[in-house]
């Protein structure tokens, strides 16, 4: 079964209400407007349907024997697709593992191409943490581009997508790419840097009101209905309402990460908590209600108090992503239910839904670099293609995408030693990032 975290890290908990949220208004504001919507009956109801519905779900993950986490081999994705009873798991745990997405050798190659990369433009790059950089400000190496942009990739990419439906037909599953960056991180290094977290904004969920809409059934008082495979509701949210370093323009299906080395529990890889429904929507309704005096009162949700007037949204930072801890968010047993992904062979690969709750593993305790290439899965849509028109338009100028301008100062990788850029694609991998969209 899934260990409990032992010592827990020494990530933020997010216990009391800090000067941000009194002065600034956009909080206190933002809250009376999701009220004034729904109302305290509905979203009342929906708190103990969904904290009723997290034990459940917690204790099921608690207690599970064996894998949680779907794991399928790339060529059966790719040739078959997901069986019915393989979609049903994969919508409700929110990850999966996919094998050998590009071989062994291949991404032992690629790794071998990228620490020459970094080696002959070593003064150039940056990243973070700055004592000890593992998170590298790079985004078209011709690793990264090789890899993206492989067959098995762009296949596997649109099966991913089409687990998600619309019917405006505005939108399909043809995989767009989106530029992200490289973790290259050495054994016995710490990490504390992303401890339990959602991507997408974090504000905005509530603030933009297409945002808000694609929630309805979480605020109304039916958590049970709301469907995380609706990109109908998702395609025109704004998630870059509040501007900041830590959120993407795109909308990803899926985020995900390819492995160049072996990746393991304890050994810098990533940690998920499996199950997206519930445990966005306690997310979602946690700022509406005030904790219970008494500790021992703390896991009866009938206890907690509906609190429509402080202006404290945990673990909400504008310009950050939306952050968890154990005491703001108790419910979701974080300590028994933030599970390791399994291990990992080089050109493995791992995928987790756009709300899902994860986290970086602070520990690296293997004897050799953990590496990966961040890949997301982004459909198609009207907002995915004006991002990746500007993002295409950004390489070409040897400018970093338009998500990663800030932090990475003057960077252009157009001059670095061992750039190729897009020479020699192949059609489908130049679609995919944008070379057919109007200019």
């Amino acid at each position: 079964m899934p260990a409990v975290i032992k010592p827990w890290p020494a990530w933020h908990e997010f216990t009391e209400e800090t000067k941000i949220y009194t002065q600034d208004p956009d909080f206190a504001r933002i809250k009376q407007e999701v009220v004034s919507q729904y109302g305290k009956e509905a979203i009342c109801e929906s708190w103990l349907k969904t904290c009723r519905a997290l034990e459940a779900v917690t204790e099921d993950i608690a207690a599970k024997e064996g894998d949680f986490i779907p794991v399928f081999e790339a060529s059966y994705v790719i040739n078959q697709g997901f069986t019915e009873s393989e979609t049903r798991r994969i919508k409700e745990i929110g990850c999966l593992i996919v094998h050998q997405v590009i071989s062994e050798d291949e991404a032992g190659y690629q790794y071998e191409k990228l620490q020459e990369y970094i080696s002959n433009n070593q003064e150039h790059i940056r990243g973070w943490p700055l004592e000890n950089p593992s998170m590298l400000r790079l985004y078209d190496s011709p690793t990264q581009i090789a890899i993206r942009t492989h067959p098995n990739h762009l296949q596997l990419q649109r099966k991913l997508n089409e687990l998600w439906h619309d019917t405006s037909g505005e939108t399909n599953s043809e995989p767009l790419l989106y530029s992200d960056g490289i973790r290259d991180r050495k054994p016995r290094s710490p990490f504390l840097g992303l401890g339990p977290h959602i991507d997408a904004g974090s504000l905005c969920r509530w603030g933009d009101t297409t945002y808000r809409k694609a929630y309805h059934h979480i605020f109304s008082g039916n958590p049970e209905l709301h469907d995380t495979f609706d990109l109908g509701a998702r395609k025109d949210a704004d998630q870059f309402l509040f501007s900041g370093a830590a959120h993407s323009r795109v909308f990803r299906s899926f985020q995900g990460w390819t492995a160049l080395t072996s990746a393991a529990p304890r050994a810098g890889s990533i940690m998920l908590f499996p199950h997206v429904q519930m445990a966005i929507a306690y997310i979602l309704l946690r700022p509406f209600f005030k904790p219970p005096e008494s500790t021992e009162d703390l896991m009866d949700a009938s206890k907690w108090k509906f609190d429509p007037d402080s202006a404290w949204f945990p673990g909400t930072f504008k310009d950050q992503s939306q952050y968890l801890s154990r005491s703001s968010h108790p419910h979701l047993r974080l300590e028994e239910c933030l599970i390791p992904s399994p291990s990992m062979r080089p050109g493995d690969s791992v995928w987790w839904h756009t709300d899902m709750i994860h986290a970086v593993d602070t520990e690296h305790l293997g004897e050799e670099n953990a590496s990966v290439v961040f890949i997301a899965a982004c459909p198609t849509s009207p907002v995915n293609k004006g991002y990746v028109k500007l993002q295409l338009q950004a390489s070409l100028a040897g400018r970093p995408p338009p998500d990663y301008e800030l932090g990475a100062g003057n960077l252009n990788e157009t001059a670095f030693i061992g750039y190729t850029g897009f020479e020699g694609l192949r059609t489908e991998a130049k679609a995919a990032l944008g070379f057919d969209l109007p200019m």
